[in-house]
Protein backbone atom coordinates (compact mmCIF):
# COMPACT_ATOMS: atom_id res chain seq x y z
CA UNK A 1 0.00 0.00 0.00
CA UNK A 2 1.35 3.43 -0.91
CA UNK A 3 1.98 5.97 1.83
CA UNK A 4 -0.79 8.31 0.66
CA UNK A 5 -3.44 5.61 0.88
CA UNK A 6 -2.20 4.43 4.28
CA UNK A 7 -2.17 8.02 5.52
CA UNK A 8 -5.85 8.32 4.56
CA UNK A 9 -6.77 5.14 6.46
CA UNK A 10 -4.86 6.43 9.50
CA UNK A 11 -6.52 9.84 9.28
CA UNK A 12 -9.98 8.30 9.44
CA UNK A 13 -8.82 5.95 12.19
CA UNK A 14 -7.68 8.98 14.18
CA UNK A 15 -11.35 9.95 14.54
CA UNK A 16 -11.90 7.69 17.53
CA UNK A 17 -15.65 8.39 17.62
CA UNK A 18 -16.10 6.61 14.28
CA UNK A 19 -17.81 3.29 14.95
CA UNK A 20 -17.81 0.25 12.69
CA UNK A 21 -21.22 1.34 11.41
CA UNK A 22 -19.85 4.77 10.49
CA UNK A 23 -16.89 3.23 8.68
CA UNK A 24 -19.13 0.96 6.64
CA UNK A 25 -21.44 3.83 5.69
CA UNK A 26 -18.56 6.05 4.62
CA UNK A 27 -16.80 3.38 2.58
CA UNK A 28 -20.05 2.21 0.98
CA UNK A 29 -20.97 5.79 0.02
CA UNK A 30 -17.65 7.28 -1.07
CA UNK A 31 -15.28 4.35 -1.61
CA UNK A 32 -11.71 4.32 -0.29
CA UNK A 33 -10.65 6.60 2.60
CA UNK A 34 -8.79 8.85 0.15
CA UNK A 35 -12.18 9.61 -1.44
CA UNK A 36 -13.83 10.11 1.94
CA UNK A 37 -11.26 12.78 2.81
CA UNK A 38 -11.91 14.62 -0.47
CA UNK A 39 -15.57 15.20 0.44
CA UNK A 40 -16.92 18.49 1.70
CA UNK A 41 -18.20 18.71 5.23
CA UNK A 42 -21.70 19.08 3.80
CA UNK A 43 -21.38 15.83 1.82
CA UNK A 44 -20.01 13.98 4.83
CA UNK A 45 -22.84 15.27 7.01
CA UNK A 46 -25.33 13.41 4.81
CA UNK A 47 -23.75 10.13 5.98
CA UNK A 48 -22.60 10.87 9.56
CA UNK A 49 -23.62 13.51 12.07
CA UNK A 50 -22.17 17.04 11.65
CA UNK A 51 -19.70 16.72 14.55
CA UNK A 52 -18.17 13.60 13.01
CA UNK A 53 -18.13 15.24 9.58
CA UNK A 54 -16.14 18.14 11.01
CA UNK A 55 -13.74 15.77 12.79
CA UNK A 56 -13.13 13.87 9.55
CA UNK A 57 -12.31 17.08 7.71
CA UNK A 58 -9.65 17.92 10.33
CA UNK A 59 -8.31 14.39 10.80
CA UNK A 60 -5.43 14.56 8.25
CA UNK A 61 -3.81 17.18 10.47
CA UNK A 62 -3.78 14.87 13.49
CA UNK A 63 -0.23 14.28 14.83
CA UNK A 64 -1.30 10.68 15.43
CA UNK A 65 -1.18 10.06 11.67
CA UNK A 66 2.50 10.88 11.25
CA UNK A 67 3.35 9.11 14.50
CA UNK A 68 1.72 5.93 13.19
CA UNK A 69 3.53 6.20 9.84
CA UNK A 70 6.86 6.65 11.62
CA UNK A 71 6.10 3.63 13.83
CA UNK A 72 5.26 1.47 10.80
CA UNK A 73 8.68 2.18 9.26
CA UNK A 74 10.49 0.42 12.10
CA UNK A 75 11.73 -3.14 11.65
CA UNK A 76 9.10 -5.78 12.42
CA UNK A 77 6.24 -3.26 12.41
CA UNK A 78 3.33 -3.05 9.98
CA UNK A 79 -0.08 -1.43 9.72
CA UNK A 80 -2.71 -3.52 7.95
CA UNK A 81 -5.94 -2.10 6.55
CA UNK A 82 -9.05 -3.75 5.16
CA UNK A 83 -7.67 -3.46 1.62
CA UNK A 84 -4.30 -5.00 2.52
CA UNK A 85 -3.77 -8.51 1.11
CA UNK A 86 -2.11 -9.49 4.41
CA UNK A 87 -5.22 -8.67 6.45
CA UNK A 88 -6.39 -11.98 8.00
CA UNK A 89 -9.26 -13.33 5.92
CA UNK A 90 -11.22 -14.95 8.79
CA UNK A 91 -11.32 -11.57 10.54
CA UNK A 92 -12.13 -9.74 7.30
CA UNK A 93 -15.25 -11.86 6.91
CA UNK A 94 -16.67 -10.99 10.35
CA UNK A 95 -19.48 -8.41 10.76
CA UNK A 96 -17.26 -5.74 12.35
CA UNK A 97 -13.59 -6.11 11.34
CA UNK A 98 -11.20 -3.41 12.56
CA UNK A 99 -10.41 -1.02 9.68
CA UNK A 100 -6.80 -0.73 10.84
CA UNK A 101 -4.56 -3.25 12.62
CA UNK A 102 -1.19 -2.38 14.11
CA UNK A 103 1.12 -5.42 14.00
CA UNK A 104 4.50 -6.11 15.60
CA UNK A 105 6.29 -9.40 15.00
CA UNK A 106 5.81 -12.25 12.54
CA UNK A 107 2.91 -11.26 10.26
CA UNK A 108 3.10 -14.62 8.49
CA UNK A 109 1.31 -16.12 11.51
CA UNK A 110 -1.88 -14.47 10.24
CA UNK A 111 -1.93 -16.97 7.38
CA UNK A 112 -1.89 -19.99 9.72
CA UNK A 113 -4.94 -21.68 11.30
CA UNK A 114 -5.59 -19.97 14.63
CA UNK A 115 -7.24 -21.16 17.83
CA UNK A 116 -8.29 -18.72 20.54
CA UNK A 117 -7.47 -19.77 24.11
CA UNK A 118 -8.94 -17.66 26.90
CA UNK A 119 -9.87 -17.88 30.56
CA UNK A 120 -9.71 -16.38 34.01
CA UNK A 121 -7.17 -13.76 35.06
CA UNK A 122 -7.23 -15.21 38.59
CA UNK A 123 -6.59 -18.73 37.43
CA UNK A 124 -5.93 -21.75 39.62
CA UNK A 125 -2.63 -23.60 39.45
CA UNK A 126 -4.39 -26.46 37.66
CA UNK A 127 -5.96 -24.05 35.19
CA UNK A 128 -2.56 -22.54 34.37
CA UNK A 129 -1.10 -25.99 33.94
CA UNK A 130 -3.97 -27.02 31.65
CA UNK A 131 -3.66 -23.87 29.54
CA UNK A 132 0.07 -24.31 29.02
CA UNK A 133 -0.23 -28.03 28.26
CA UNK A 134 -3.09 -27.58 25.76
CA UNK A 135 -1.28 -24.67 24.09
CA UNK A 136 1.87 -26.73 23.71
CA UNK A 137 0.02 -29.72 22.26
CA UNK A 138 -2.17 -27.70 19.90
CA UNK A 139 0.75 -25.59 18.74
CA UNK A 140 2.76 -28.75 18.05
CA UNK A 141 -0.05 -29.90 15.77
CA UNK A 142 0.03 -26.76 13.64
CA UNK A 143 -2.33 -24.32 15.34
CA UNK A 144 -1.34 -20.76 16.18
CA UNK A 145 -2.62 -19.82 19.65
CA UNK A 146 -4.32 -16.43 20.02
CA UNK A 147 -5.14 -14.78 23.32
CA UNK A 148 -5.25 -11.40 25.03
CA UNK A 149 -1.98 -11.25 27.02
CA UNK A 150 -3.90 -10.84 30.27
CA UNK A 151 -2.68 -12.42 33.48
CA UNK A 152 -3.71 -15.99 34.25
CA UNK A 153 -4.91 -18.29 31.47
CA UNK A 154 -3.93 -15.93 28.62
CA UNK A 155 -0.36 -15.75 29.89
CA UNK A 156 -0.07 -19.53 30.30
CA UNK A 157 -1.49 -20.13 26.80
CA UNK A 158 0.96 -17.72 25.18
CA UNK A 159 3.90 -19.22 27.04
CA UNK A 160 2.96 -22.78 26.16
CA UNK A 161 2.73 -21.97 22.44
CA UNK A 162 5.89 -19.86 22.43
CA UNK A 163 7.86 -22.59 24.20
CA UNK A 164 6.66 -25.22 21.73
CA UNK A 165 6.78 -23.49 18.33
CA UNK A 166 6.76 -19.72 18.80
CA UNK A 167 3.35 -19.54 17.13
CA UNK A 168 1.25 -17.25 19.30
CA UNK A 169 -0.69 -14.04 18.67
CA UNK A 170 -1.58 -11.52 21.37
CA UNK A 171 -4.40 -9.03 20.75
CA UNK A 172 -4.20 -5.99 23.01
CA UNK A 173 -6.87 -3.79 24.59
CA UNK A 174 -4.54 -0.78 24.37
CA UNK A 175 -2.10 0.76 21.91
CA UNK A 176 0.50 -1.64 20.57
CA UNK A 177 3.24 0.45 22.15
CA UNK A 178 1.65 0.14 25.61
CA UNK A 179 2.57 -2.93 27.67
CA UNK A 180 -0.35 -4.02 29.83
CA UNK A 181 -0.17 -5.50 32.35
CA UNK A 182 3.36 -4.26 33.10
CA UNK A 183 4.20 -7.55 34.78
CA UNK A 184 3.95 -9.19 31.34
CA UNK A 185 6.71 -7.08 29.80
CA UNK A 186 8.98 -10.08 29.15
CA UNK A 187 6.08 -11.98 27.59
CA UNK A 188 5.34 -8.99 25.36
CA UNK A 189 8.96 -8.88 24.20
CA UNK A 190 8.91 -12.64 23.46
CA UNK A 191 5.72 -12.26 21.44
CA UNK A 192 7.20 -9.43 19.37
CA UNK A 193 10.42 -11.41 18.81
CA UNK A 194 8.94 -14.85 18.09
CA UNK A 195 5.17 -14.45 17.74
CA UNK A 196 2.90 -11.53 16.87
CA UNK A 197 1.19 -8.67 18.71
CA UNK A 198 -1.88 -6.92 17.27
CA UNK A 199 -4.00 -3.91 18.23
CA UNK A 200 -6.68 -1.84 16.54
CA UNK A 201 -6.15 1.06 18.95
CA UNK A 202 -4.01 4.09 18.19
CA UNK A 203 -0.47 4.35 19.50
CA UNK A 204 -0.42 5.36 23.14
CA UNK A 205 -4.05 4.36 23.76
CA UNK A 206 -4.30 3.29 27.42
CA UNK A 207 -6.10 0.12 28.50
CA UNK A 208 -9.76 0.90 29.04
CA UNK A 209 -12.77 -1.13 30.17
CA UNK A 210 -14.61 -0.64 26.89
CA UNK A 211 -11.55 -1.66 24.86
CA UNK A 212 -11.50 -5.26 26.05
CA UNK A 213 -14.80 -6.44 24.53
CA UNK A 214 -13.57 -5.00 21.22
CA UNK A 215 -10.27 -6.83 21.64
CA UNK A 216 -12.19 -10.05 22.37
CA UNK A 217 -14.11 -9.88 19.09
CA UNK A 218 -10.78 -9.71 17.23
CA UNK A 219 -9.44 -12.74 19.10
CA UNK A 220 -12.58 -14.67 18.15
CA UNK A 221 -12.58 -13.35 14.58
CA UNK A 222 -9.00 -14.43 13.89
CA UNK A 223 -9.71 -17.95 15.02
CA UNK A 224 -11.29 -21.14 13.74
CA UNK A 225 -12.41 -21.97 17.27
CA UNK A 226 -12.28 -20.77 20.86
CA UNK A 227 -11.14 -22.87 23.83
CA UNK A 228 -12.17 -21.62 27.27
CA UNK A 229 -9.82 -23.20 29.78
CA UNK A 230 -11.17 -21.91 33.09
CA UNK A 231 -13.69 -19.15 33.73
CA UNK A 232 -16.13 -17.84 36.30
CA UNK A 233 -19.65 -16.94 35.19
CA UNK A 234 -18.73 -13.24 35.08
CA UNK A 235 -15.46 -13.80 33.21
CA UNK A 236 -14.69 -11.63 30.19
CA UNK A 237 -13.61 -14.80 28.39
CA UNK A 238 -17.29 -15.66 28.02
CA UNK A 239 -17.59 -12.53 25.88
CA UNK A 240 -14.99 -14.01 23.55
CA UNK A 241 -16.91 -17.28 23.50
CA UNK A 242 -20.16 -15.46 22.64
CA UNK A 243 -18.39 -13.58 19.85
CA UNK A 244 -17.10 -16.91 18.54
CA UNK A 245 -20.62 -18.38 18.54
CA UNK A 246 -22.00 -15.32 16.74
CA UNK A 247 -19.27 -15.67 14.10
CA UNK A 248 -20.00 -19.36 13.56
CA UNK A 249 -16.80 -20.54 15.24
CA UNK A 250 -16.47 -23.74 17.26
CA UNK A 251 -16.44 -23.26 21.04
CA UNK A 252 -14.68 -25.68 23.39
CA UNK A 253 -14.55 -25.76 27.18
CA UNK A 254 -12.51 -27.72 29.71
CA UNK A 255 -14.64 -28.93 32.64
CA UNK A 256 -13.52 -28.69 36.25
CA UNK A 257 -14.69 -29.32 39.77
CA UNK A 258 -18.38 -28.69 40.40
CA UNK A 259 -17.30 -26.89 43.58
CA UNK A 260 -14.96 -24.41 41.88
CA UNK A 261 -16.31 -20.95 40.92
CA UNK A 262 -13.65 -20.90 38.20
CA UNK A 263 -15.29 -23.87 36.48
CA UNK A 264 -18.84 -22.53 36.41
CA UNK A 265 -18.30 -20.47 33.26
CA UNK A 266 -16.99 -23.51 31.38
CA UNK A 267 -19.86 -25.66 32.66
CA UNK A 268 -22.33 -22.99 31.52
CA UNK A 269 -20.82 -23.03 28.04
CA UNK A 270 -20.99 -26.82 27.88
CA UNK A 271 -24.68 -26.68 28.84
CA UNK A 272 -25.18 -24.18 26.02
CA UNK A 273 -23.60 -26.53 23.47
CA UNK A 274 -19.86 -25.97 23.70
CA UNK A 275 -17.82 -29.12 23.12
CA UNK A 276 -16.43 -30.62 26.33
CA UNK A 277 -12.73 -31.35 25.89
CA UNK A 278 -10.27 -33.11 28.15
CA UNK A 279 -7.57 -33.77 25.54
CA UNK A 280 -6.06 -31.68 22.76
CA UNK A 281 -7.14 -34.33 20.27
CA UNK A 282 -10.78 -33.37 20.95
CA UNK A 283 -10.08 -29.91 19.53
CA UNK A 284 -8.06 -31.21 16.60
CA UNK A 285 -10.72 -33.76 15.68
CA UNK A 286 -13.49 -31.16 15.77
CA UNK A 287 -11.49 -28.77 13.60
CA UNK A 288 -10.69 -31.58 11.16
CA UNK A 289 -6.95 -31.31 11.61
CA UNK A 290 -4.64 -34.27 11.10
CA UNK A 291 -2.85 -34.99 14.36
CA UNK A 292 0.89 -35.34 14.28
CA UNK A 293 2.80 -37.35 16.83
CA UNK A 294 3.33 -35.19 19.88
CA UNK A 295 6.33 -35.22 22.14
CA UNK A 296 6.12 -37.69 24.97
CA UNK A 297 5.45 -36.22 28.37
CA UNK A 298 8.32 -36.17 30.83
CA UNK A 299 7.85 -39.05 33.22
CA UNK A 300 7.52 -38.21 36.91
CA UNK A 301 9.64 -40.23 39.35
CA UNK A 302 7.87 -43.08 41.13
CA UNK A 303 6.16 -42.15 44.39
CA UNK A 304 6.80 -43.79 47.71
CA UNK A 305 3.73 -45.64 49.05
CA UNK A 306 2.71 -42.99 51.60
CA UNK A 307 2.91 -40.18 49.03
CA UNK A 308 0.89 -42.24 46.57
CA UNK A 309 -1.76 -42.84 49.23
CA UNK A 310 -1.96 -39.08 49.90
CA UNK A 311 -2.57 -38.38 46.19
CA UNK A 312 -5.18 -41.13 46.05
CA UNK A 313 -6.91 -39.73 49.14
CA UNK A 314 -6.77 -36.20 47.73
CA UNK A 315 -8.60 -37.17 44.55
CA UNK A 316 -9.16 -34.45 41.96
CA UNK A 317 -11.07 -31.89 44.02
CA UNK A 318 -9.47 -29.45 46.44
CA UNK A 319 -9.25 -30.82 49.98
CA UNK A 320 -8.30 -29.37 53.36
CA UNK A 321 -5.54 -30.63 55.62
CA UNK A 322 -7.91 -31.90 58.35
CA UNK A 323 -9.91 -33.90 55.82
CA UNK A 324 -6.70 -35.47 54.53
CA UNK A 325 -5.77 -36.53 58.07
CA UNK A 326 -9.09 -38.36 58.33
CA UNK A 327 -8.74 -39.95 54.90
CA UNK A 328 -5.13 -41.12 55.25
CA UNK A 329 -4.85 -41.76 59.04
CA UNK A 330 -1.27 -40.50 58.80
CA UNK A 331 0.38 -38.59 61.69
CA UNK A 332 0.14 -34.80 61.31
CA UNK A 333 3.92 -34.34 60.95
CA UNK A 334 4.20 -37.11 58.35
CA UNK A 335 1.29 -35.78 56.27
CA UNK A 336 2.67 -32.24 56.36
CA UNK A 337 6.09 -33.46 55.18
CA UNK A 338 4.57 -35.49 52.36
CA UNK A 339 2.42 -32.58 51.17
CA UNK A 340 5.43 -30.29 51.19
CA UNK A 341 7.39 -32.76 49.06
CA UNK A 342 4.46 -33.17 46.68
CA UNK A 343 4.30 -29.40 46.30
CA UNK A 344 8.03 -29.25 45.52
CA UNK A 345 7.54 -32.00 42.92
CA UNK A 346 4.72 -29.95 41.31
CA UNK A 347 2.19 -32.70 41.96
CA UNK A 348 0.12 -30.66 44.42
CA UNK A 349 -0.56 -26.95 44.89
CA UNK A 350 -2.35 -24.79 47.45
CA UNK A 351 -5.56 -22.97 46.57
CA UNK A 352 -6.36 -19.43 47.68
CA UNK A 353 -8.31 -20.94 50.60
CA UNK A 354 -5.31 -23.00 51.71
CA UNK A 355 -6.69 -26.34 50.50
CA UNK A 356 -4.63 -28.82 48.50
CA UNK A 357 -5.23 -29.54 44.80
CA UNK A 358 -3.74 -32.27 42.62
CA UNK A 359 -1.87 -31.13 39.52
CA UNK A 360 -1.81 -34.45 37.67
Amino acid sequence: MDTGSLRAWLALNAVTALSGVHWRRLLATFGAPTEVLRQSQQSLARVVDPALAEAIRHSPKSPAVQAALDWSMQSGHAILTLEDARFPRPLLETPDPPPVLYAAGNIELLARPVLAMVGSRNASAQGMRNAEAFARALSAHGLCIASGMALGIDTAAHRGALDETGRSIAVLGCGIDVIYPRSNEQLFLRLVADGLVLSEFALGAPPSTHHFPRRNRIIAGLSHGCLVVEAALASGSLITARCAVDMGREVFAIPGSIHSPLSKGCHHLIKQGAKLVDDARDVLDELGMVARASAQAVKQPALEPDAASVLAALGHDACGFDALIERTALPVERLAALLTQLELDARVSRTDRGDYQRLD
